[in-house]
């Protein structure tokens, strides 16, 4: 039964994972590596996954993580650097962003703000 909504249609893979990559992105700020992983819980293939998690670009990838740092920046002020650091990274890390982004998002707009670095913010390899 399935197999016959497939052929008309009514069941479309391909579009379903490319709809459900821009609307998480878009409205809850995840990362390829989380996208894709939701994508295989819900029973997507491998392939369908890949193909629509690549169309989300490097750059609007690495943009939503910067607008996700700047409105939690607000919040952390007047926390131990080391902590709000590891909230900031932490945060990230949850929504599935490497390490090497979201150390590197989190620098730059901790640098921006003028707080002080806690020693060793160098991004790890991704």
């Amino acid at each position: 039964m399935l197999g016959r909504f497939t052929d008309v249609g009514l069941i479309d893979d391909e579009a379903f994972a490319q709809a459900w990559v821009r609307s998480r992105h878009a409205g809850r700020g995840l990362a390829r590596r989380a996208l894709a992983a939701e994508l295989r819980r819900r029973g997507v293939d491998s392939e369908t996954v890949n193909e629509a998690v690549e169309e989300l670009a490097p750059e609007q990838e690495e943009q939503t993580a910067r607008a996700l740092v700047e409105r939690k920046l607000r919040s952390t002020r007047g926390v131990d650097s080391v902590k709000r650091t590891r909230r900031l990274v932490g945060m990230l890390a949850r929504k599935g962003y490497s390490s090497g982004i979201a150390y590197r998002v989190v620098r730059e707009a901790l640098e921006a703000e003028g707080a002080d670095l806690p020693q060793g913010l160098d991004a790890p390899p991704d």
